[in-house]
């Protein structure tokens, strides 16, 4: 564990960098139960920052894990009314939301991926304000992670589960840029600084498509939207609070077109979904649309990701980091998106963020639709950056412009 300075520093980062939590907001921290130390730093912190009250919603994946075990598919999918009026209240509120991720990877291995798939699902169609009101960004929501003793022994298999967990929290703070010797919210100001440099010179090209290309089997051509916006870093609220959603972040991210995706991607690091970590895949796209897959791990849990809903089917995010960046120089696979993602160029299939087109967190879904935005109840990230990946935009009237070369950006 680091010292309790350091967890009281990393808490106020996530609460006056990543939340931006203002003065009489609620506040909703969502935390296992592993994490339990950071999660009352996290609510002092948010107190001392003026919250008027703050509710931490505790978790536990062993519990969920026997729920999957013992539950029917038809008690899965009831979802409790309280649990949504206790969310509802929360939107109505103007919460401030702090996610904490503290994984265990692999553990529903062996749970009937229908069950997980009929619960998930069932929840999201009763939640899915929550998720309006987050990809929207009409609150400030962030997420940032911590570790448990099982997801340190994956990561670092050759430790000891104490000195395992030590190298797991040294990887986390240091991708969070936390260290005892720095101040964390001057440095995520330099950062966003830095990001912006890239998504200004992005969104400036207005490109019409990308190319991506590597030695590895990927060859695929992405369009993106009309005035598309390409994000990075801090963003704002539509009631106008600058807020951080991701700690750590190393992205440049935009819009793509529906159905304008055609060729192959191949993953290059593997994928914890609901529980089960998908490994060695690839998705081919048609006219948006994925056509066929593979995996040679957890291929259900592919199928049951891209058979979501509609949606799932298609890109909702394309994603651009340097391979020669500070997570990926690192050489850690962290098992977890919100780092992974950070270390490589990744796509998400599914949900569209409506920031991502100018105007579009004013716009009605139908409005969304009619531009290209994809829709869809899930939203996840998949990594294929690779350090020979090559990118090239291209411009309205069909010229071509190298973005990376050899994994990094070079535009």
């Amino acid at each position: 564990m680091p010292t309790q300075a350091m967890i009281e520093k990393f808490a106020d980062l996530a609460v006056n960098v990543g939340a931006n939590v203002q003065k009489d907001q609620m506040v909703v921290v969502r935390a296992s139960v592993e994490v339990k130390d950071l999660a009352r730093a996290i609510t002092k912190k948010a107190y001392e920052a003026g919250a008027s009250r703050v509710q931490v919603n505790w978790g536990d994946d062993y519990v969920s894990r026997y729920a999957y075990d013992y539950q029917t598919k038809e008690s899965l999918a009831a979802v409790p009314q309280w649990q949504v009026d206790k969310a509802r209240e929360s939107i109505d509120e103007n919460a401030a939301f702090i996610s904490i991720t503290s994984p265990i990877p692999g553990l529903n291995q062996g749970v009937d991926s229908t069950k997980i798939q009929t619960a998930s699902q069932a929840r999201m169609k009763k939640m899915s304000f929550v998720q309006n009101h987050m990809m929207g960004n009409r609150t400030q929501w962030s997420i940032i992670g911590a570790p448990n003793k099982e997801w340190a022994q994956k990561v670092f298999p050759g430790k000891e589960k104490t000195d395992a967990v030590e190298a797991l929290w040294d990887a986390i703070l240091h991708a969070s840029r936390v260290r005892e010797d720095n101040d964390p919210i001057e440095e995520w100001r330099a950062h966003n600084e830095r990001l912006s440099y890239y998504t200004n010179i992005l969104n400036t090209y207005q490109f019409s498509a990308l190319h991506f290309k590597n030695s590895l089997g990927t060859d695929i051509t992405i369009e993106l939207v009309d005035n598309h916006v390409w994000a990075g870093g801090d963003e704002t609220t539509t009631h106008g609070v600058v807020f951080n959603p991701n700690i750590p972040t190393e992205e440049a991210f935009t819009m793509p077109y529906k159905t304008g995706v055609n060729g192959t991607v191949v993953a290059t690091k593997p994928l914890n979904y609901q529980g089960n970590l998908i490994e060695d895949f690839w998705l081919r796209f048609e006219n948006g649309e994925v056509v066929d897959y593979d995996a040679k791990k957890e291929k259900e849990s592919l199928k049951n990701l891209i058979e979501y809903d509609e949606g799932s089917r298609y890109l909702g995010e394309i994603a651009l980091i340097s391979h020669d960046s500070p997570i990926s120089n690192t050489g850690i696979l962290f098992l977890n998106t919100l780092f992974d993602e950070n270390a490589s160029c990744h796509m998400a299939l599914g949900r569209a963020y409506p920031m991502n087109v100018e105007g579009g967190t004013e716009m009605s879904r139908e409005q969304l639709d009619a531009l290209g935005a994809n829709y869809s109840m899930a939203h996840s990230d998949f990594m294929f950056g690779s350090e020979d990946l090559n990118i090239e935009g291209i411009t309205k009237d069909g010229q071509t412009v190298q973005i990376f070369k050899n994994g990094s950006f070079v535009i």
